[in-house]
Formats: structure tokens, sequence, C-alpha cells
């Protein structure tokens, strides 16, 4: 356990990232009347991380969260 807690997690970028391996995923699947309206949906959900993150980082108070 002591050295999971020497590792730095930079939410920031690893939300960043995660969104950019998603869109590249993305672009592999065959795009049809099924999988357009899936993968449409996966890459507005996985890319929406980083600014829920970064809104809820910049957030000053406690109602700042509940609004």
């Amino acid at each position: 356990m002591g050295e999971l807690s020497k590792i730095n997690y930079d939410l920031e970028e690893r939300t960043g990232k995660f969104g950019e391996n998603v869109i590249i995923f993305c672009k592999t699947i065959k795009l049809d009347t099924i999988t357009h309206p899936i993968v449409s949906q996966l890459v507005r959900s996985s890319t929406s991380i980083g600014a829920n993150y970064m809104e809820a980082n910049g957030a000053c108070s406690k109602k700042d969260f509940s609004e």
C-alpha cells in the first residue's frame, strides 16, 4: 500500500487522455444505423468526464457542488 500512496494521480490529465483514447477506439468501429447512436453517446459521455471534473475542481463551496 505504501507504493500506491506515492503515485501522483493527475486526474485532469487522465480524464483528458481517457476521452482521447475512447475517440481513437470509436474511430475503429464500423458505423451503421445501430452503432452510430451508441458511438455518438459513448464519445459524448467519455469526453464530458474531463469537463465535469474541471468544473467540480473549480468549485469554491458546497453550494457550488449542489447546483
